[in-house]
Formats: structure tokens, C-alpha cells, sequence
């Protein structure tokens, strides 16, 4: 069943799913989807590097996450997708299969830029621990202490912002948001703009007392970053987040650009609920929630870099991962601008068109990063947790990727 616009947009920068038992099978009109061989890619000319053998993986591994990769895909409805996994002392798998570009049949790659969706959360919420280790500010200071307007911003902490305990209203569940988003896609919005869509209503819990993903919190996190740094939020994030993590890839957008080579991204987040392709809507309505561009390469380092610290001190790397628990994950649940579950850490990332999912297991220095150009679900379940709890189930049995469904 589809769902509406408005609940999908709800959570569109976050694709939280888990995965139970489900049998899928694909429609007559995505098996008439332009076909593309299936692609490998050596990590060896990776310029970042390559800690394990690009085709070190026993074959037989490599026979059943192929199979792993493309059933998802077929029973999925998914154009195209890239997977990339990397296991230190076993090898790497990078595989790319399907289209990203339905209209040509180009053949989905892993150099492609992609939209990530709330993967943009892990950049904001480093943004904003820099400036706790510079002294700035403190997480458990009240919102009102910086940013003038947040209802009940006296109580809410800059803290219970990144870890989604605030209570706050998200604009994305806001009738006339969706109506104004899906009426002209392409429109630009301003921070303001979103505030004012969640602020005409009531808070939803008193600060602190329960979880609800909202992306008003991030919106709020991106302003404060501005205010103290005194430079635009892509600025700072490039100065001190992305530059000092050699990301080359990853980009704040001002608009609606995208940089090629790019995956064209389908969506039936629409008005109808027909698929359109929705790769040049301005994602100017995600900003500090969703709005950035990355690339498998990029994400594939910036999966260690955010679940070690690398940019932090080891102090506030610890306050980022006081995890609270979420019912429905396999694990800890969220802390500040990432998740944990079944030990794996990261994000993952949805907004019409794209999904993705970045995340680095400690325990066996295992890094997984999916992509993909399509944001539909297929049962309830969103694609890119299919992908990663399939991958996962295969590579690393004990520690499954699940998080909460949303049907």
C-alpha cells in the first residue's frame, strides 16, 4: 500500500526499516525496466586507498551476495544500485547493477554522485560537536540560549536536538509543506521558511521524555552552527567536516545542483503517487537534514571517520555515543547524528529519488555503503535497509543491519 505524501515526506530523510521475513516479486512494469549488466569495480584505483584485496573474498561469498544484490534489486523494483563492502583481512566487494538512468538505460556505476538524504545529519551533528570542543557551546545548554522563537526553547538542549528527544513539531509532517513541496519541487526554501511550517504547532512531549525523529532539530542545529561560526552552514562543514576528512566528493548544495556524473533518482512521492524522476528537485527543504551529494568513495571513508571520532575529542566522541534506545532496532538505537545497530554505526539517508544507507562496524574494521536511485518502498520496507540486512545476513551473520520499519 502506498503511503501518503505526507507521512512519506515525514520520514523521507530518514529510511528507517527492519527487515522480517518477506517475499518479494517484481511487477511486470519494473521487470520492463531498461536492462544493464551487472558491473564490478576494483578498489584498487580507489585514490583513498585500499586496506583489503579488491577481489580477496572467497568466490563462493562473492556468488551469494551477487545473488543477494541483484534479487533485491529485481524483487524491489530498484533502477540501480551500488554496494560497496569493505572487510580488512577477507577482502571488498564493490558492485554496481541496474540503471541510473531509466530514459537511457545508462548503466548504474560506483563513481556516480548521489544524493544521501539524512546522511546530511552526521556532517551537522559533527558541525556542532566541533564547536562544543571549541568551547562554544554546551550540549546540555538550552536552545533559547542561542536561537530567539523555539517554542518551549528554554526546557529543549542542544543535546535532546541531536538525539531527537526535543518534542518538537517536524515541518515534513505539516499539510502545507508537502502541498507547497510536491506542488513545485524544484522551489527553493529557507531555513525560516521550514521553522515556520513546524512552529504554528504544539510540541508533541515535554523535552526529553520520549524519541521522535523530527527533522525541525536539524534545522535548528544548522542555524546554530551559523550563528557561532559566523559563516553559512556549507561553509563551516567544508572548512572543518568534509576538508579535514578529504571527502572530494561531498558537497553542501546551495540549490538544486548536482554535479556529473550523477544517477537520475525516481520517487512516487507525488501529488498523483505517479513515478517521476525527481534528480533536479531542490533539496533545499532537507538542508541541515538532508541536502548533501556524496559518492561512494567519499562515504566509504567517512563511515570510520564518524563512528571513531577521528574529528572529535575522544570526550565529546563519547557523548555523541550515549545511544538511546529505540524500539525496533537491533541494538542501541540513536545518539547524536548517527545510530547504532547490531554494532554497526552510521546513517543512513532518504529523500525523493535516493536512498542510502553508510555504516562501520568496530569489531571487525568492516565498512558497508549503499546506493541507490529510487526512494519507493516495496511492502513497507525501504530499499536500502533491504540491501543492507541482506548484505549483512551474508557477511556478517551476527551482526544483521535492522532498524525500525515504517509501514
Amino acid at each position: 500500500m502506498r503511503r501518503a505524501p505526507a507521512r512519506r515526506l515525514a520520514t523521507a530523510l530518514l529510511a528507517l526499516s527492519t527487515l522480517a521475513p518477506v517475499t518479494l516479486t517484481a511487477s511486470p512494469a519494473q521487470a520492463a525496466q531498461p536492462a544493464a549488466a551487472a558491473t564490478f569495480a576494483a578498489t584498487a584505483a580507489d585514490p583513498h586507498g585500499d586496506d583489503c584485496p579488491p577481489d580477496g573474498l572467497d568466490p563462493a561469498l562473492v556468488a551469494r551476495l551477487d545473488e543477494a544484490v541483484e534479487r533485491t534489486r529485481a524483487e524491489a523494483g530498484v533502477p540501480g544500485v551500488t554496494v560497496g563492502l569493505w572487510l580488512p583481512g577477507r577482502g571488498s566487494y564493490v558492485r554496481s547493477s541496474g540503471v541510473a538512468d531509466k530514459a537511457t538505460g545508462a548503466p548504474m556505476t560506483p563513481r556516480l554522485n548521489m544524493r544521501i538524504g539524512s546522511e546530511t545529519k552526521t556532517f551537522t551533528a559533527t558541525a556542532v560537536l566541533e564547536l562544543v570542543d571549541d568551547g562554544l557551546v554546551g550540549l546540555d545548554d538550552p536552545i533559547s540560549a542561542y536561537l530567539d522563537g523555539v517554542p518551549d526553547g528554554e526546557h529543549i538542549t542542544v543535546r535532546q536536538l541531536a538525539e531527537m528527544r526535543s518534542g518538537l513539531f517536524s515541518y515534513t509532517f505539516d499539510p502545507g509543506f508537502v502541498q507547497a513541496l510536491l506542488s513545485d519541487p524544484t522551489r527553493p526554501f529557507t531555513p525560516q521558511e521550514l521553522l515556520a511550517y513546524a512552529f504554528r504547532h504544539d510540541n508533541v512531549f515535554a523535552p526529553g521524555t520520549e524519541f521522535q525523529y523530527s527533522n525541525t532539530n536539524y534545522i535548528l542545529l544548522g542555524l546554530l552552527v551559523e550563528k557561532l561560526s559566523g559563516v553559512p552552514l556549507a561553509e563551516f562543514v567544508h572548512r572543518r567536516v568534509t576538508g579535514p576528512a578529504h571527502l572530494r566528493h561531498t558537497l553542501f548544495p546551495q540549490g538544486a545542483e548536482f554535479p556529473d556524473p550523477h544517477a537520475h533518482g525516481y520517487t512516487n512521492q507525488t501529488l498523483t503517487g505517479e513515478v517521476t524522476d525527481a534528480t533536479d528537485w531542490n533539496p533545499s527543504w532537507g538542508w541541515a537534514a538532508g541536502a548533501m551529494i556524496s559518492d561512494l568513495r567519499d562515504l566509504r571513508r567517512w563511515a570510520k571517520v564518524l563512528a571513531t571520532g577521528t574529528l572529535l575529542s575522544p570526550a565529546t566522541q563519547a557523548e555523541r555515543e550515549k545511544f538511546i534506545t529505540v524500539p525496533g532496532f537491533g541494538g542501541d538505537g540513536y545518539g547524536l547524528g548517527l545510530f547504532r545497530t547490531n554494532g554497526w554505526i552510521g546513517h543512513n539517508g532518504s529523500l525523493p529519488g535516493y536512498q542510502s544507507v553508510t555504516v562501520y562496524l568496530p569489531e571487525q574494521d568492516a565498512t558497508l555503503v549503499v546506493l541507490l536511485n529510487t526512494d519507493i518502498p516495496h511492502d513497507g520496507y525501504e530499499p536500502s535497509t533491504l540491501f543492507a540486512n541482506a548484505v549483512t545476513s551474508i557477511v556478517t551473520p551476527d551482526h544483521v543491519y535492522e532498524i525500525p520499519a515504517d509501514k
